[in-house]
């Protein structure tokens, strides 16, 4: 049997879209990591970074859940832009969290997540959409007031999760915790 035999499939309108296309872009590669200092090194090697550090924890990150239910979490996060693509590393810090569970299943970490923009539709329909298709909220919250983050149950059936996550179009990233390996030049020049 090939996959899709057993239900009805989408059509095809063309090479990229599918009549059920939803997520839109890609907007994010993540790294569920033990160790984001050793991770970024690494991709720094390879030519990703400057990396923007942060800190998500109850003080900046509201509306904090976890399988449904509110949840308190920290998380370090970090941002690296390549292209138009950004990369991400997290590393759980405390509470319960999806990354922790995915370091314990994998303790060495690996590319846990995959982030979409739903083409700008609002967060509400996001939601709405995944748990139409049978997928539920997992982890969630709201970093800085305004930057929703969802991240859903689709593992079982694609080998890795799906976020979705909104930013405001005027959003600047605040002054991380740190840069690695150090602030781009632009960035010295705006201090």
């Amino acid at each position: 049997m090939k996959p899709g035999d057993d239900i009805e499939l989408p059509e095809v309108r063309s090479e990229s879209s599918l009549s059920n296309s939803f997520l839109g872009d890609i907007v994010e590669i993540a790294i569920v990591t033990p160790d984001a200092d050793k991770t970024m090194q690494g991709l720094v090697n390879l030519g990703i970074g400057p990396w923007r550090v942060y800190t998500f924890s109850p003080e900046n990150t509201t509306e904090q859940t976890y399988q449904g239910l509110p949840a308190e979490f920290e998380i370090k996060v970090c941002f690296a832009q390549s292209g138009n693509v950004i990369w991400e590393l997290m590393e759980p810090l405390s509470g319960p969290t999806i990354f922790a569970d995915y370091l314990k299943r994998n303790p060495g970490g690996g590319i846990q997540h995959i982030a979409y923009d739903c083409g700008d539709t609002p967060m509400v329909e996001r939601f709405s959409e995944f748990e139409r298709r049978g997928y539920r909220c997992v982890q969630s919250g709201k970093w800085l007031g305004v930057n929703h983050f969802a991240f859903f149950d689709t593992e079982d059936d694609t080998a890795a999760v799906f976020e979705t996550y909104y930013f405001p179009k005027d959003f600047e990233y605040p002054e991380p915790d740190y840069w690695y390996p150090s602030m781009p030049f632009q960035a010295n020049k705006k201090t």
